[in-house]
């Protein structure tokens, strides 16, 4: 698994992968993934490969906790439970890829992404929810858009892999738009402005560890 860097630069016009992802995934976000950090996550394989075992495991988490919090919400817990039976399937595949390359599963500390949105969530309900779904929907679509940069630089099957996640990520992010937009009568388009510029200020600001959503190389 490996580029040379000259050959990433020739290609940074195509890092969006606009032919693999839909187009509302690539208007949601606000930035595309920097070429350094595509870089960087060529170079680092099997953390690249941890930490997304970790990131599939704390999706099926995150869904879980909104499964048992809003009890009251019927197209929710369908959605959430949908989600998190996916995503821990994921995880098991990912671990099976893993132990199949000789890659040993374990701790990682977790990035400055996901904690970094969280700050900013508001305490009450229903606004505390609203922000949870939409920075789901963020990690959701973020996550698909790395997928489809890295598949024309992966082995075969890694590659094939990762283009049926290309598939469920995308939907994963509509539903979690779909769940925060049912959550009020109100437009919540200036929340979700907010927090995607808050996700593109991470995504491309130096970071000192390569994470799956870690920034670019300090």
């Amino acid at each position: 698994m490996s580029i040379q860097l000259s050959a990433l630069q020739a290609a940074s016009h195509g890092l969006r992968a606009d032919d693999l992802l839909p187009e509302s995934l690539n208007q949601f976000l606000a930035c595309a993934t920097p070429v350094a950090w595509l870089q960087w996550a060529i170079e680092h394989p099997e953390t690249l490969l941890i930490d997304h075992a970790q990131c599939e495991k704390k999706a099926a988490s995150t869904a879980m906790s909104l499964l048992y919090r809003y009890v009251d919400q019927p197209l929710l817990l369908s959605k959430m439970s949908q989600l998190a039976r996916e995503e821990l399937l994921h995880f098991e595949q990912v671990i099976s890829l893993m132990e199949s390359r000789g890659v040993a599963y374990q701790h990682l500390t977790a990035s400055r992404y996901a904690e970094g949105l969280r700050r900013h969530l508001r305490s009450n309900d229903p606004e505390r929810l609203i922000d949870i779904l939409i920075i789901g929907a963020l990690i959701e679509a973020r996550s698909c858009e790395r997928f489809a940069c890295l598949i024309p630089y992966l082995d075969e099957e890694l590659a094939k892999f990762y283009r049926t996640l290309v598939k469920s990520e995308g939907r994963h992010f509509e539903d979690y738009l779909m769940l925060a937009r049912q959550q009020t009568s109100n437009a919540i388009d200036d929340r979700i402005a907010f927090f995607v510029a808050r996700e593109a200020e991470l995504i491309t600001s130096p970071d000192t560890a390569f994470r799956f959503h870690s920034g670019v190389p300090a």
